[in-house]
């Protein structure tokens, strides 16, 4: 693997940088979250991943991780709670909604926890 050098001074500074390779589509909210999360509070990680070019894998990862994750414990969620049937969605739809949003907060915030701020 050849690097290439910029100078800036004295100093001669590797040039980093990602790939693009459409990976837009393939990474989600999560794995821009993890993007961010590692940028601020992991530097070394962020960077040995960035030179070994294994950066974009390991968000993709995560991405798919997370979306999995969120799914099982939404489905969890949906089957063990009687308020969330089909029938309780025609006969009380407001009630229904306020329940599912408050189900997909506390999913989404297990997920980002779990998975993505560690």
């Amino acid at each position: 693997m050849k690097m290439n050098y910029t100078k800036q001074g004295d100093y001669l500074l590797p040039n980093l940088t990602a790939k693009n390779e459409n990976i837009d589509n393939k990474i989600n909210q999560y794995g821009i979250l993890r993007l961010q999360f590692i940028k601020a509070n992991k530097k070394a990680f962020y960077t040995s991943k960035l030179m070994n070019n294994e950066l974009q894998n390991h968000l993709i990862s995560v991405s798919k991780i997370c979306e999995e994750r969120y799914k099982i414990i939404m489905n969890n969620f949906i089957k063990n709670d009687e308020k969330l049937s089909e029938k309780n969605k025609e006969l009380n739809p407001i009630e229904w909604t306020k329940l599912m949003n408050n189900y997909k907060s506390m999913a989404e915030e297990i997920v980002l926890n779990e998975c993505v701020f560690v």
